[in-house]
């Protein structure tokens, strides 16, 4: 044995000039530097292809150091008999358990039945990752999204959220669009009338994107909440049910109260339309809400009058702040001057993304701001509340089980145990 990396083995070579290399000439191929036509240097036998055994090691290599052709059996190896010719490579056996003939000075020792290990391994798996559910843990995203849809769709309906004593009036209103005002007011108003609550949605924005959503017809033609507030016509007869969700009505917008604004300008009264017709309502709503138009026009204004709680959606970025000063002024002029029970009783974050750190700073700021007025639970982008109003649907109904509409299912409960707790002046 050298220390070139060849081996000078005559057993192996057939003389002791023509070493063989531990990277490329193997038992069944050429010495380094012969030709496949020239004479081989191989041993009789494997020219010839006869029969011969040789000792197999635990690798599965043949033992090449023992000397004149010896074939003791190796630690944990025994002989095998292999057949070889000039054309096969060297094939290894399968390497198996030894056996007491095959090792005459070994002791027996236990056998390993793997039959009943890979049925133990069956029944008990071993969990080696820290990261790897337990057995009771099986699948818990499926799990937990299943127990959220029951609990937010309520099929049951023994599930109920508190009712107010008295009804309240509660209008969505930011100056700034796409904060999320007619989306969380229709998933708000959902997740209460799912639970036991008495609800109406009032459409006041001349796009009629919460009647969208609430699958609710509201095309040219349609009565709508422009003839209560220009034709004096009952709120009852413009109402409709909503298709699937028990407890739940709409008052529709259609493109024609795009010019009530005008309309409305030599109206007698003209800020308090809104309030006298849901004043007039014969039936009872243990909760009304306004959807308002991005904008402080005659039309918010009338949603402000006839409320008496103001929940403001805040969309965590800097824009959103910034009008939000003279939002809360005119709240203040319209208390002073119209409707002296106003308040703001409600903030909600949406669109929160935790990726950012400007989310986490608009929210300390918020907080900091308005104090408890703020609802802990927190709307984030989450594509399927996008998604639901393509299919008429509130994220309610249409993934009870995603983050969005379990979000929005906390900020309802959230919503309506404050009003029991912290009851606030409510029409009757």
């Amino acid at each position: 044995m050298h220390d070139d990396g060849r081996y000078d083995d005559p057993r192996v070579t057939g003389s002791t000039g023509a070493p063989v290399s531990r990277e490329t000439d193997y038992q069944s191929w050429p010495p380094s530097g012969a030709s496949a036509q020239g004479p081989s240097n191989r041993p009789p036998d494997v020219e010839s292809g006869e029969r011969r055994d040789l000792p197999v090691t635990g690798a599965g290599r043949a033992d090449s150091t023992v000397p004149g052709g010896a074939q003791p059996a190796g630690a944990g190896g025994r002989v095998i008999p292999i057949r070889r010719n000039a054309a096969a490579r060297f094939e290894a056996p399968v390497p198996q358990q030894p056996t007491p003939e095959a090792v005459p000075d070994a002791t027996p020792g236990p056998v390993f039945d793997t039959t009943a290990a890979f049925e133990s391994a069956a029944v008990e798996p071993a969990y080696v990752s820290r990261e790897t559910p337990m057995r009771e843990e099986d699948d818990p995203p499926l799990a937990m999204e299943a127990m959220r849809a029951v609990q937010i769709l309520n099929p049951s309906g023994e599930v109920t959220m508190p009712r107010p004593e008295r009804t309240r009036v509660m209008c969505v209103a930011n100056q700034k669009g796409g904060v999320g005002k007619t989306t969380t007011t229709v998933n708000l108003a959902v997740a209460l009338a799912l639970h036991g609550n008495r609800v109406l949605v009032v459409d006041l924005d001349p796009q009629g994107n919460a009647s969208t959503g609430l699958n609710v017809p509201h095309h040219t033609g349609v009565p709508d909440v422009y003839d209560c507030l220009i034709n004096s016509v009952p709120l009852e007869e413009v109402a409709q049910e909503v298709e699937g969700i028990p407890n739940l009505w709409c008052v529709p917008a259609t493109i024609d109260l795009a010019g009530a604004e005008i309309e409305l300008v030599s109206v007698v009264a003209r800020e308090s339309r809104l309030a006298r017709a849901i004043t007039a309502y014969p039936g009872h709503f243990d909760y009304v809400f306004i959807d308002c138009p991005p904008s402080l026009g005659l039309l918010t204004v009338n949603a402000l009058v006839a409320a008496q709680e103001v929940l403001i959606p805040i969309q965590c970025e800097y824009y959103a702040l910034e009008g939000l000063n003279q939002l809360i002024q005119n709240i203040n002029l319209v208390r002073q001057h119209l409707n002296p029970r106003l308040e703001v009783s409600t903030i909600l974050l949406t669109m929160y993304d935790r990726r950012t750190r400007l989310a986490d700073a608009v929210e300390q700021d918020v907080r900091n701001h308005f104090g408890d007025k703020v609802l802990q639970a927190v709307i984030p982008r989450n594509v399927r509340v996008s998604e639901a109003p393509s299919y008429g649907q509130s994220v309610m109904t249409y993934d009870p089980g995603s983050r969005g509409a379990t979000s929005y299912f906390e900020a309802a409960q959230e919503i309506a145990e404050r009003g029991v707790k912290e009851p606030v002046s409510r029409n009757a």
